[in-house]
């Protein structure tokens, strides 16, 4: 039987110093950084991102930041076979791959092994579904969805035209339901054995107050500077990349649609709505071991913490 390769996770809500800790990490146990977040793999976006600086990196080799064109929309499952043969180079060449971020579905996705072999690129068949789509409508694609997947079909909504999309893609490109496809992939051994490091703070008050201070940061970094440099290189404002928290706000600030002021209140408290969708997240996962700072993070009592767990649980 092949030995599933352990890799180290570091995991937890915007703000609690993942970046850090990786890095931390990957000295520690010869690693290298691989990013799961769906908004750095962006160019151009560091700032609003909080993509690690060059400094940040100390010189450990990271992966998967700033590999896209804000243009393009990659899929969970486009990140997922990027992701993937990063880890794999990493560990071919004898070193621990760290994963890094808080985009859960994407970490969840690339430890599975989730096969994406179907509608995982813009082919001619998702461009004929997506002109049915705007020609026809949700309901007359759901009512289709519901003839050859019923099961899938009565979880979905029209307003979930992505994923009737993509149940409908799945069957027409392979035959098989994505009912079936998602039943077979979860049946299937991971692809890697995470072994979680989780931070967070004790005090939720705590949590709130470093994302406010991440939030004023990023606008003393040039924030609105970023944004309008976006515009300038004629990205399209139908982008995936505008939907980022942040982004969206700024982009309202370059148009004179909202005061400085008001984005950055509406920034933190649509990060502070996320850290709380990430901690909802992760606390399905019972093998994550948690390490809650208090007010202030200590890394070195978190550093010692974490590879004390990282060692007992076979990583070396």
């Amino acid at each position: 039987m092949a030995v599933t390769e352990k890799v180290i996770c570091v995991v937890g809500p915007t703000a609690t110093g993942k970046t850090k800790m990786g890095v931390a990490l990957a000295q520690r146990f010869d690693g290298e950084v691989v990013s799961v977040d769906s908004m750095q793999i962006y160019r151009g976006m560091a700032v609003g991102t909080a993509a690690p600086t060059p400094e940040e990196t100390e010189g450990v080799p990271h992966h998967m930041i700033g590999v896209a064109d804000p243009a393009e929309n990659w899929s969970v499952a486009r990140f997922t076979q990027a992701a993937d043969a990063c880890v794999q180079d990493i560990l071919r060449r004898g070193k621990r791959p760290v994963l890094v971020g808080g985009t859960g579905l994407y970490l969840d996705a690339l430890l599975r092994g989730t096969d994406f072999a179907a509608g995982s690129q813009d082919t001619p068949l998702r461009r004929h579904l997506q002109e049915r789509l705007r020609r026809e409508g949700a309901e007359t694609l759901l009512e289709e969805l519901r003839r050859v997947d019923p099961d899938s079909a009565a979880r979905l909504h029209l307003r979930d035209e992505k994923r009737i999309l993509r149940a409908l893609e799945v069957y027409q490109a392979t035959g098989e339901t994505i009912t079936l496809h998602d039943r077979r992939t979860q049946a299937q051994p991971p692809r890697y054995e995470g072994v979680f490091i989780g931070l967070s703070f004790k005090d939720r008050q705590n949590l709130r107050d470093r994302i406010d201070c991440r939030v004023d940061d990023m606008v003393a970094r040039g924030l609105l500077d970023e944004v309008r440099s976006l515009l300038q290189s004629g990205l399209p404002r139908t982008a995936t990349a505008w939907q980022a928290i942040g982004y969206k706000q700024f982009l309202a600030v370059a148009d004179g649609r909202m005061t400085e002021a008001e984005a950055v209140a509406e920034v933190k408290l649509r990060s502070r709505q996320y850290a709380k969708r990430q901690l909802t997240w992760l606390r399905r996962n019972e093998a994550i071991h948690w390490i809650l700072w208090d007010k202030v993070p200590d890394f070195p009592s978190g550093l010692q913490n974490a590879t004390k767990f990282l060692t007992s649980s076979g990583v070396c």
